[in-house]
């Protein structure tokens, strides 16, 4: 089992990796089949399915498919092309992707929200068409967004397609159980492991480098997060309240007026920069999914900013166990809110924080499982419920309180020798049984819990 560190991290586009990036990814790929073909195709249709039909006006999911099927991608997104495109479409009722002939879409007409069931593979589903000049459907494709941007057609859901096909890995392990005997014999680090696996895909340069990206990027989202205030769009009038806080921080250094807890604020307010960012549209990095970005990037920036001998050097480190961890989650459970609750997203998140944390603080393999298995099980059953399907209430603060937790988790498997009672894979195949239980409603469609239950008029 391989996935990369670079799957597990991808820059890309608020508000949603699912929802947003998955779909833009979908209407790309469909360009690439229809390229294949020996014909011509004169038109387009499409139609969301399951969450993202419930919720897809506040993940933006209409706009990115109309925007992926006109050939934007989220890793080169740029916001003024894109709006100037959506305008143009709107116009003309066409798209012009390169290497095809315009094709006709007009997005009131050949975008359909479709609130019946689910489709079988997933509860984020869409069907992407070709159409002849008389409007009958001559390629035909259904795609699945199963989270954190990863996207994959009916068939290969259908044959099990979730990692790469590649080249052998030197330590292939699709268990935690598996990762912690592979690190004592081989008497490396879970980073060190990670790093080997992905130089199978990659030279040093090209690895360093995509790591020093990521962190660029999830830093630089935490700097205009804290920078900015405002009204997030969508309607719900949520202010921007990270700046503030850091403000109040920064007002407060030195003054001896700080209590201890005060550090969770801290952390609160770098996460809440990212995932104000996010909801704004904004560049974030999935970690592993947008819902969810903020917790790795808190707690790596907490470390940097607020513990002595932190330094950027281990930044790669952190990464690569985290990324190996989160592997392990969407491998063997799923790290989707609209298949298992937010303890897919911010628990998965914490997770990967919290083994990051152990990690560069000098754990051993166990006690890096350890925190991880802390954080994932103390987020179980988590739902994700999404106030007018925007993620904003209760999305944003979770992150904050998912770093909290990634760091808490972290402390306590430091205090001990590694060695505690419920093992990481046990509490992956709780979430994986809990979000199978979960009722649908519970599970980004907001048609429950917090979505129902606080007034969004």
């Amino acid at each position: 089992m391989f996935l990369s560190v670079f799957d597990m991290f991808k820059v890309g586009i608020g508000p949603s990796s699912s929802h947003t990036m998955g779909p833009m990814v979908a209407g790309a790929r469909f360009l690439d089949l229809l390229r294949a073909q020996p014909f011509r195709v004169f038109g387009l249709r499409a139609s969301l399915h399951g969450s993202l039909a419930f919720t897809g006006v506040g993940h933006a999911t209409d706009r990115a498919t109309i925007l992926g099927l006109a050939g934007f991608t989220p890793a080169d997104y740029d916001a003024d092309r894109a709006e100037a495109a959506l305008a143009r479409i709107r116009e003309t009722r066409e798209v012009a992707p390169e290497g095809l002939p315009p094709l006709r879409f007009d997005p009131a007409r050949d975008l359909a929200f479709d609130y019946g069931p689910a489709l079988p593979g997933h509860a984020n589903g869409l069907i992407l068409r070709g159409l002849d000049p008389q409007g009958d459907v001559i390629v035909e494709e259904t795609y699945y967004s199963i989270g954190g941007g990863f996207v994959l057609t009916a068939a290969e859901l259908a044959g099990g397609r979730a990692t790469d096909d590649g080249p052998p890995v030197p330590y292939p392990f699709d268990t935690a159980a598996t990762m912690l005997r592979m690190a004592r014999d081989s008497r490396l680090s879970i980073a060190e492991m990670k790093r080997r696996n992905e130089l199978t895909r990659r030279d040093p340069a090209a690895l360093d480098a995509g790591l020093r990206r990521i962190w660029e990027v999830m830093n630089a989202c935490i700097d205009r997060g804290l920078a900015s205030d405002g009204i997030l769009p969508g309607g719900l009038q949520v202010k921007r309240r990270a700046m503030g806080i850091h403000r109040s921080l920064l007002a407060e250094r030195g003054l001896n007026l700080t209590a201890p807890h005060t550090i969770n604020d801290w952390m609160s307010a770098y996460a809440m920069a990212v995932n104000e960012e996010n909801a704004a549209g904004g560049q974030v990095v999935t970690a592993p999914t947008n819902g969810a970005a903020g917790v790795v990037p808190a707690t790596i920036r907490y470390w940097l900013d607020h513990v002595p001998g932190a330094s950027p050097r281990q930044i790669p480190d952190f990464l690569l166990t985290a990324a190996a961890i989160g592997g392990l989650i969407k491998y063997n459970a799923s790290i989707s809110g609209a298949e298992c609750g937010c303890q897919a997203e911010v628990g998965s998140a914490s997770a990967m924080a919290a083994a990051g944390l152990a990690a560069v603080l000098g754990g051993t393999p166990m006690q890096v499982e350890n925190a991880a298995e802390i954080a994932l099980e103390h987020h179980l059953g988590m739902t994700c419920d999404p106030v007018r399907g925007l993620v904003q209430v209760p999305c944003i603060e979770r992150n904050g309180l998912g770093a909290i937790k990634a760091v808490s988790a972290a402390s306590l498997s430091m205090r001990g020798d590694g060695t505690h009672l419920v093992p990481l894979d046990a509490a992956i195949e709780t979430m994986r049984q809990t979000g199978e239980d979960m009722h649908t409603k519970y599970k980004e469609t907001s048609l429950g819990g917090l979505a129902v239950n606080v007034p969004n008029c």
